[in-house]
C-alpha cells in the first residue's frame, strides 16, 4: 500500500497511527501542503479532491478521507480492533472521533487558516486566536466526556479510533499554544498513547519529510 500524506497533517497522522497499530507496511509518499504539491496534476490523478491523506491499495484502488481509511483498515484487518464490539461503545467512540474530525478540524485545517491570512488579511496572531478559540470550545466539552468514558484510553483500556483522532489534535494544539493545563484527562490519555510505539513512530517529527 501507499500512503499519500504530509508529515504535519493531523489527518495523515491518524492514518499512520492506524497502519502502525495494525502492523501494516506501506510506502510513504509525501506532498508538501504549503508548497501546494497536493494540487499537482500527479496527485489529483490519485485523489481529485486534492487533500491528504489518501491510501492507495495494492490493486490501485484509492481511499480518501482519514475516517474512511480508519474504517477500511479496521474492517480489512480486524486485529487489533479499533472499535469496540458493543454497539453503544462503538457509537461512543465514533461520537468522540467526530467531535474532532467534524467540529474542530474542518475549520482549523491549513487551507482555512491560509485563507484567513490571504486573502482575508488576518495576521498570524489573529489566525492563531481563531485556532485556539475553536479548539477550546470543543475541548471544554470533550474533557468532561472523557473523564466519564476513559480508562487508560478514551474509552476504557483499549486503544480505539477516538485515541487516534485525539493525539494528532493535541500535537496541533501545542503548535498554536493552546492552554492544555485545563485538560488533565486529555493530557493523561495523550501521554499514555504516546508511550506506545505505534503512536510515537507516527508523530510528525519522525517522518522522512519532517522539516
Amino acid at each position: 500500500m501507499k500512503l499519500h500524506n504530509y508529515f504535519r497533517s493531523s489527518t495523515s497522522f491518524r492514518a499512520r497511527i492506524a497502519l502502525n497499530l495494525k502492523g501494516l507496511d506501506y510506502d510513504y509518499v509525501s506532498y508538501h501542503l504549503r508548497h501546494g504539491e497536493q494540487r499537482s496534476e500527479k496527485y489529483l490523478s490519485v485523489n481529485p479532491q486534492g487533500l491528504v491523506p489518501a491510501l492507495e491499495l495494492d490493486d490501485g484502488k484509492v481511499i480518501a478521507q482519514s475516517m474512511a481509511i480508519l474504517e477500511y483498515l479496521d474492517e480489512a484487518f480486524p486485529e487489533p480492533a479499533l472499535l469496540p464490539k458493543d454497539p453503544f461503545d462503538r457509537a461512543l467512540v465514533r461520537s468522540l472521533c467526530y467531535a474532532i474530525a467534524c467540529d474542530i478540524h474542518p475549520i482549523n485545517n491549513l487551507r482555512v487558516l491560509k485563507y484567513l491570512g490571504d486573502p482575508l488579511g488576518h495576521d498570524a496572531e489573529e489566525v492563531a486566536t481563531w485556532f485556539r478559540h475553536w479548539v477550546t470550545v470543543e475541548f471544554d466539552s470533550l474533557e468532561p466526556r472523557l473523564a466519564e468514558t476513559s480508562g487508560k484510553y478514551c474509552v476504557g483500556d483499549t486503544v480505539t479510533m477516538a485515541d487516534i483522532c485525539l493525539v494528532p489534535q493535541v500535537i496541533n494544539n501545542t503548535r498554536f499554544e493552546v492552554d492544555m493545563s485545563r485538560y488533565p484527562t486529555i493530557n493523561r490519555i495523550f501521554d499514555t498513547c504516546m508511550a506506545l510505539d505505534a503512536f510515537d513512530k507516527a508523530k510528525p517529527g519522525n517522518q522522512p519529510d519532517a522539516e
